[in-house]
Parts: C-alpha cells; sequence; structure tokens
C-alpha cells in the first residue's frame, strides 16, 4: 500500500442498516482541503445525512469529492446533495459536464485518501482508505457489517470477495466502516 499522509479525519455521518430498512454507511472526510463524503445512498431522509454534516460545520456546497463504493441505489441516491462536488467510483471521476476515465485501483482522491478496486459484491466495487494519526480507516463493502455475512448473498464473485476482505486485513486498517452497519476493528473478528 502507498503511504499516506495522515492528517485526516473521520466522521460517520449515518451508520448503516441492512433489511428491512436498508441505509448505506454514509462517512465524512476532511483532508486538508479536500472534504469527502462516502456513499450518500439511502438514508431515513436526506436530514439523515445532512444534518450530522452540518454538526460537523460542514456545508453541503463544501464537500469537494463523493466517492460511491458501487452502482447500487441505496449507495448512490442521495449522490445531489453535494452539486459541487466531483464524484468517484470504479471507472472515472465527474465533475459537472466532465466525464475523466481513469481506475479506481490507487487512484488519490487527495494525499490521504487513496481508492482500491475491490471486486465482489459487483465487480466494479471499490474500497477507500484514509491514512489518519490514528491509523488506516477503511469505507468498503466487502462486509455488510461485523457479523458479515460470511458469503455475500447477492455477491457476483465470492473468490474476489474474499480475497478483497484478505487484501483489506493485509493492511493493518485501525477500523472499517462496513456497507451496511457499525464501524468495527478487525480485532473484532470480521468474517474473512
Amino acid at each position: 500500500m502507498t503511504s499516506h499522509a495522515s492528517d485526516a479525519t473521520v466522521t460517520v455521518l449515518l451508520e448503516g442498516s441492512g433489511s428491512p430498512r436498508v441505509r448505506s454507511s454514509c462517512t465524512l472526510v476532511r483532508d486538508g482541503d479536500a472534504v469527502v463524503v462516502v456513499d450518500p445512498g439511502m438514508a431515513p431522509s436526506q436530514r439523515a445525512i445532512l444534518d450530522p454534516l452540518l454538526a460537523a460545520g460542514v456545508d453541503p456546497a463544501e464537500v469537494t469529492d463523493v466517492v460511491v463504493s458501487h452502482h447500487h441505489p441505496d449507495h448512490t441516491v442521495n449522490v445531489g446533495l453535494f452539486g459541487e462536488a466531483r464524484v468517484h467510483d470504479h471507472w472515472a471521476t465527474y465533475h459537472f459536464d466532465t466525464w475523466t476515465s481513469r481506475p479506481a485501483e490507487g487512484f488519490a482522491v487527495s494525499p490521504s485518501v487513496l481508492l482500491w478496486e475491490t471486486p465482489g459484491h459487483t465487480p466494479q466495487d471499490i474500497t477507500t482508505l484514509i491514512g489518519t494519526a490514528e491509523g488506516l480507516v477503511v469505507c468498503t463493502h466487502l462486509w455488510w457489517y461485523l457479523a458479515g455475512p460470511v458469503d455475500d448473498p447477492v455477491a457476483v464473485d465470492n473468490d474476489a470477495l474474499h480475497a478483497g476482505r484478505r487484501r483489506v486485513l493485509d493492511a493493518a486498517p485501525s477500523l472499517i466502516i462496513p456497507g451496511h452497519g457499525a464501524a468495527f476493528t478487525p480485532g473484532d473478528g470480521p468474517p474473512v
């Protein structure tokens, strides 16, 4: 893994959940001039994302970048809340009417925020790695939540998913923010 600066801060804006009420984990990252939101997807309301953002001292117009882990609606529905931001996915960066193709693997959104390609749940899944003073924080859909599921029931490639999990754990993160649950530490024993 590439060395990261360690001045980024991470705030979980909305803890994700699974069925029957589905919402994605939505995360705020501040890294110097970069203000990044990861996975502004389904939520009980737009206020459920905006109120904690404002409480953290960030106006939606100040968000510079949005990262979507994959293109399922539960992770993308509220991207439009951040109309000034660049949007990053598995193969491009979008800003207003400009589409800049690039692979996600190794793309630096900011000095402390890096993308990895981690297919499994979908062929296009990406993981966001954030270097902080407390260690590496990872936002990923390789896990829905701490308890699993061990095999993703809607994954297109569970072998790739498990390989991605091993890759992330090998990077020794201090915290993992899964697609639909509370943040956890690798020591909590997530399924590999």
